[in-house]
Order: C-alpha cells, then sequence, then structure tokens
C-alpha cells in the first residue's frame, strides 16, 4: 500500500448535495479497491489564481489515502469523465 495526496477542484456552481457526491465518489474509489482514506480536508470556496472555463472560484478538497498503486490511475480516469471536477493533482508521499 502507497501514501497519497489527492487535490481536487470541484466546480463550484453545483449544489451542497451534488459536491458532497463527487466527495463520496472519489472515497469511495478508494475504498472499494482496498484502500483507506486518512483524511478528507474540504478547503471550501476558493479564487483561482486564473480564471478557468470563464470561472473565478471553485471548491477545493484535500484527501490522504492509502491504496494499492492502481488506484491513482482509476481517479484520473474517472476525473476525466467527471464533468463535476475542475482540476486535479495525485502526490504520491
Amino acid at each position: 500500500m502507497n501514501k497519497y495526496e489527492l487535490l481536487y477542484i470541484i466546480d463550484n456552481d453545483l449544489s451542497e448535495d451534488a459536491k458532497q457526491a463527487v466527495i463520496d465518489r472519489l472515497s469511495a474509489v478508494v475504498t472499494e479497491a482496498g484502500g483507506e482514506v486518512v483524511s478528507l480536508d474540504k478547503w471550501g470556496t476558493r479564487k483561482y489564481a486564473y480564471t478557468i472555463d470563464f470561472k473565478t472560484e471553485g471548491y477545493y478538497v484535500l484527501m490522504t489515502f492509502t491504496a494499492p498503486a492502481t488506484v491513482p490511475a482509476e481517479i484520473n480516469r474517472l476525473s476525466r469523465i467527471m464533468d463535476e471536477i475542475v482540476r486535479i493533482m495525485i502526490i504520491k508521499k
């Protein structure tokens, strides 16, 4: 099991329930693969350094988790499919 940090930005135009659904979905990917979510830190709405898709704010979430080496590739794949996610960054600790 490897340790990872995942920082992702959710579209700020979504409702609170929709944002929570995205957070739950990405957490479920980790747990279904046999990993464990160590911490989940919701930073909330923050301004972008530059505009992304004509928007200036996004909802930031930082998740620390342990998982097999295949999980980051699956999270990257899902983030490209999900329209709710604006940006994503995974770092191996």
